[in-house]
């Protein structure tokens, strides 16, 4: 990009530059009435465009064949599963977004969005959209990449995880916020990568759904520097870089700013949830053993044996009425914040290298041969579709789930008591146990070739393409790693791998894209040259 220059050939100062473009703010922003008049037209023409669309939907199905077949697999599945299990599946946490059980808790994003649905419809009609979400979630994943340059079937290959994984399927069909959260996290990627160079209505699009994926789980906040990184690395010049980043982490921070100010004025509090500090303590305390640590005698009481933190799990220290941090809290009412915050201080500043060690292990979990429950972890069962409709009447928090439970959701939204067609169900069980999952190597694989795409970026000999595809496979892999890591960093769950299905096969592809397509630049085409009047072509 060349830098502007004075009438004397002298670069213009920065400065002066900002003025420029702040004296022009005034015209783009009366000109914006016209651009939004012009709006009705397009919309207008909708319909005759979503016809033709309609008529060429054979020939496009032809064409991406591949696509098409994963699709029509994906779909199958996706109805069985919403016949298998009615009105749809109820975990623990399903209560916090259908009932506001424990406020405070978790980012009410999800429950915010589902609320005016079932206002109109049952549960059932919830799980539905969610798997329509994963259908679409393919859909968008595979034209972002050819637009990126991948070849039709590699695009395609990139899909099959979030089509065909069985833990996706039964995700989709639970009334929990994790299809939204990939849902807003494939969305602000497809915008910020929709061209090699994105425009400020799409940093700003990918912003807001980038930030909207905090609202539904607050890991999500890490999601805004790979996306700055990536404009670092894909807009050209220090000024339009600082113009678009700070752009995109106003559009980030928007949907959390109207949240926690709504907070403010409602609770008193600015913030999305309270249950980090909780949440960490459970990490912490598995893996260092406190015992054996200098610990101030009001703080021994939040210190269980190493075997008794093992029997809870992560998931038990945090939420089981009988752990230590619950017991504690039930005491000491008025200091129990501070207290945590500080035992968990102490506890990562006298072993951070076990705390590291233990995130480490975890993370190193997705890339098994097999899926398993290991010591200490959340059971994989909750995860996994069951012959009967799975029930959990001991209560992890201060709640369970029971049929009267779900019953209830059916008086108060519709959609009956639990039921579930055991056939179909003892399918996608066998289905899902027999291999119907995203391989561990295969996800490994995945991550190497992400990492060597996203290194590739330092090559000196690329072609446009080739760096177009590096820089989008940065963006996807760099946005897998942040947020597996962060979940990691609190508490292992294969609930929690989930969003590696929608980053890593993509961030793959585009790493294959970038390392062995787009060799060569097609030569420039010659334009067609017309002989003078008179003139006799020449045959060689």
């Amino acid at each position: 990009m060349r830098m502007p220059t004075t009438a004397a050939g002298r670069p213009v100062p920065a400065s002066e530059g900002w003025l420029a473009w702040a004296s022009g703010l005034p015209q783009r922003l009366a000109a914006l009435p016209q651009r939004l008049a012009g709006l009705p037209p397009r919309l207008r023409r909708l319909p005759q465009r979503l016809a033709a669309l309609a008529r060429r939907s054979p020939a496009l199905a032809r064409e991406h064949w591949l696509l098409t077949a994963l699709l029509a697999v994906g779909l199958v599945l996706r109805v069985a599963t919403q016949i298998a299990y009615r009105p749809a599946l109820f975990y623990i946490d399903s209560m916090k977004y259908l009932f506001g059980a424990y406020p405070g808790n978790d980012p009410p994003g999800y429950q915010i969005l589902i609320r005016p649905l079932l206002a109109v419809a049952d549960p059932s009609f919830l799980a539905g959209l969610q798997h329509v979400l994963g259908l679409a979630m393919a859909v968008v994943l595979y034209v972002v990449l050819q637009r990126r340059g991948a070849p039709s079937w590699l695009a395609a290959l990139a899909t099959a995880p979030i089509l065909l994984d069985g833990y996706q399927l039964q995700i989709e069909q639970t009334i929990m916020p994790d299809v939204m959260f990939e849902a807003c996290i494939v969305a602000g990627l497809a915008a910020l990568l929709w061209q090699p160079r994105p425009r400020t209505a799409l940093v700003i699009a990918g912003g807001l759904a980038l930030g909207a994926s905090a609202t539904a789980r607050q890991v999500g906040e890490i999601l805004i520097l790979p996306a700055l990184a990536y404009l670092l690395v894909a807009i050209p010049g220090w000024r339009r870089r600082l113009t678009q980043g700070a752009i995109l982490c106003a559009a980030f921070a928007l949907p959390i700013l109207v949240y926690c100010s709504v907070a403010l004025a409602v609770t008193g509090h600015f913030r999305l949830s309270y249950a980090g500090t909780n949440e960490f303590y459970g990490r912490l305390v598995l893996a260092v053993d406190c015992q054996k640590l200098a610990l101030p005698a009001d703080e021994r009481a939040l210190c269980p044996s190493h075997t008794r933190a093992v029997q809870l799990g992560i998931d038990g220290l945090e939420h089981n009425p009988a752990s230590p941090l619950r017991r504690y809290q039930a005491a000491h009412p008025g200091t129990f914040a501070a207290a945590v915050s500080g035992f968990n201080r102490r506890l990562l500043r006298q072993d951070p290298a076990a705390a590291a060690a233990a995130i480490g292990r975890d993370a190193l979990k997705l890339f098994a041969v097999e899926r398993v429950t290991a010591a200490g972890d959340g059971p994989i069962s909750r995860w996994q579709f069951q012959r009967g409709y799975p029930l959990y009447p001991n209560p992890l928090y201060a709640s369970a789930i029971t049929e009267q439970v779900v019953a209830k959701a059916g008086r108060q939204f519709g959609g009956g008591s639990p039921a579930v067609t055991v056939p179909l169900a003892s399918f996608l069980r066998g289905y899902q146990l027999g291999g119907g999952y995203t391989p561990g190597p295969l996800l490994a694989f995945a991550t190497l070739a992400g990492l060597a795409g996203t290194l590739s970026l330092a090559r000196r000999r690329a072609t446009t393409g080739q760096r177009d595809a590096a820089r989008a496979c940065l963006l996807t892999f760099t946005s897998a790693v942040a947020i597996l890591l962060v979940s990691d960093a609190f508490e292992f769950s294969w609930r929690y791998q989930l969003p590696a299905l929608v980053t890593l096969p993509p961030a793959a592809a585009l790493a294959i894209t970038a390392l062995f397509t787009h060799r060569r630049e097609a030569p420039p085409r010659q334009p067609a040259t017309v002989p003078a009047p008179g003139s006799q072509a020449r045959l060689d």
